[in-house]
């Protein structure tokens, strides 16, 4: 394509930023047979996409808006920084335009589609998002919505502000599991839920392990600046790209990030959670040496068990269990010895697929459903074959996949016409502040802070000692504030790097 070559210097974020908001001013999405241009069809009747990402879960994003049954969703644009992840889409949709950087892209194009599907790594979800609600186009973001906090309260607002069809990539919430739960939960099933428990394999990445100091070249189809992007210069490193970085901090948001969203998505939709008012926990310890713990603040931990309070609209409490790297609640009576929890609790059937479960455990009987919300179950096991709960609530076209169709449909119908599963505002954004929220209480595991004590044999002695351990942190949702431990409120907002501006409320 002949962009592929002229892309690769990019623009720089303040000339981005300056020529958008002229842009900006004003805009409306123009029909294409306003525009001109041979062929094309009003926005009434198709969504012209700009995809930023192409590989990986991008992939599967692009893939079914190509595929929608009403065939009203076209690739027009494709922009990714590594060559090799681009190619197949590149030769998959000859007609895309391909660019490298989606500044430029949004600054030479955005005349030219009517919304934008996201699917990066974490630390540039925000400022790819933000920038493609300031240019007023309707945005698929991926879980979680944010790499921070604070920016998924800012993503949350704009997209009220700019008026535009929001979706998370969490698909399972347009599964037909998350009706039927809320069928049977409504019909008191398994009357007050008092505790839930989420669970998954992740990670299964390296965590809990140090940056290394030396890297190895940048492979020659990588932009390596376009890929850090708002993250702080660093050296490349072996395997990061195009999948470890999950495990990193400053790029990722680890087991959590990865499968929080899916995972805690249902009892978050169905029991209208909101923000948590207390969060807290453990997590793995690493040792280097005899008595010598490794400590690797770049890195999230091996595994970890988390518990977040939260108080339910009718007043009672709730807590949350959140388990990763191996962690399983308790074996539950009602299953038999030989049969394993995770596959009898949260397997997808005939897939032989356990990512993740969620368990409901009520006052008169328990629930589970594999990630997603997906094939809820009844426990004992044995209750499922004669449960006949009447079905309530309208099933989306395609199960799971409808969830991208579900979003351009809503987006041709324009803003506040038809209703979608994940939108920021309601769901998507306060999720993600919850998720994030856990991996807050991880990252105070790593604060050390230097103090003095008087040793019996040696005397004075200075050591670090790791205050922000085992504590209850106390979570103020409203004003995304810990209120009993300061340092902590270091993690809810980072600084970009220079020249990548920042996202704002």
């Amino acid at each position: 394509m002949e962009d592929q070559t002229e892309n690769k210097k990019g623009i720089s974020r303040g000339e981005f930023i300056k020529k958008a908001a002229v842009a900006t001013a004003g805009f409306y999405i123009v029909p294409r047979y306003v525009l001109g241009g041979k062929g094309y069809v009003p926005p009434s009747d198709k969504l012209y996409i700009a995809a930023v990402g192409c590989s990986g879960e991008a992939e599967n994003d692009i893939h079914h808006y190509a595929t929608a049954p009403k065939k009203n969703a076209e690739i027009a644009f494709l922009c990714d920084v590594d060559d090799r992840g681009a190619a197949p889409r590149i030769k998959e949709f000859p007609k895309a335009k391909f660019y490298h950087d989606w500044r430029e892209m949004f600054e030479k194009e955005h005349k030219n589609f009517d919304a934008v599907t996201v699917a990066i790594p974490d630390h540039n979800h925000a400022i790819v998002g933000l920038s493609a609600m300031q240019l007023k186009k309707h945005l698929y973001l991926q879980k979680p919505l944010t790499h921070d906090i604070y920016e998924a309260r800012v993503l949350t607002q704009a997209s009220e502000k700019y008026k535009v069809v929001t979706q998370m990539g969490d698909q399972g919430a347009s599964c037909d599991g998350m009706r039927t739960l809320r069928e049977w939960f409504e019909a008191g099933l398994i009357g007050d839920i008092k505790k839930v428990y989420c669970w998954t394999d992740r990670p299964v990445w390296p965590q809990g392990i140090s940056w290394p100091k030396t890297g190895p070249a940048i492979p020659k189809e990588l932009n390596w600046d376009l890929w850090l992007g708002t993250a702080q210069q660093t050296n490349y490193i072996d395997n990061l790209v195009p999948f470890n970085w999950r495990g990193w901090w400053q790029f990722g948001t680890g087991a959590l990030g990865d499968m929080g969203c899916h995972i805690m998505g249902p009892p978050f939709k169905l029991l209208e959670l909101g923000y948590p008012t207390e969060v807290s926990g453990s997590a793995s310890t690493v040792y280097q040496g005899i008595f010598k713990e490794g400590i690797y603040p770049e890195s999230g931990p091996v595994s970890s068990s988390i518990k977040f309070k939260f108080k339910l609209k009718n007043g009672n409490d709730l807590d949350l269990y959140w388990m990763d790297g191996g962690i399983t609640p308790e074996r539950l009576e009602e299953l038999d010895p030989d049969v394993n929890q995770n596959e009898a609790l949260g397997d997808i059937p005939s897939e032989n697929d356990f990512e993740g479960c969620t368990l409901f455990v009520g006052t008169k009987g328990k629930a589970s459903c594999g990630w997603g919300g997906s094939h809820p179950r009844l426990l004992p096991l044995s209750l499922n074959k004669d449960v006949n709960v009447p079905k309530k609530y309208p099933r989306v076209e395609g199960d799971m996949d409808g969830h991208w169709w579900q979003w351009v449909d809503a987006a041709i119908a324009g803003y506040g016409k038809m209703e979608v599963d994940s939108p920021f505002v309601g769901y998507a954004g306060p999720l993600t502040e919850t998720v994030l929220m856990g991996n807050l209480l991880l990252r105070t595991f790593d604060i050390q802070e230097k103090i003095k004590y008087k040793d019996p044999v040696y005397g004075e002695q200075e050591r670090y000692q790791f205050n922000g351990r085992y504590k209850a942190l106390q979570w103020d949702g409203a004003n995304m504030k810990v209120t009993n431990y300061e340092p902590a409120n270091q993690f809810i907002r980072r600084e970009y790097r220079k020249g990548w501006g920042e996202v704002k409320l």
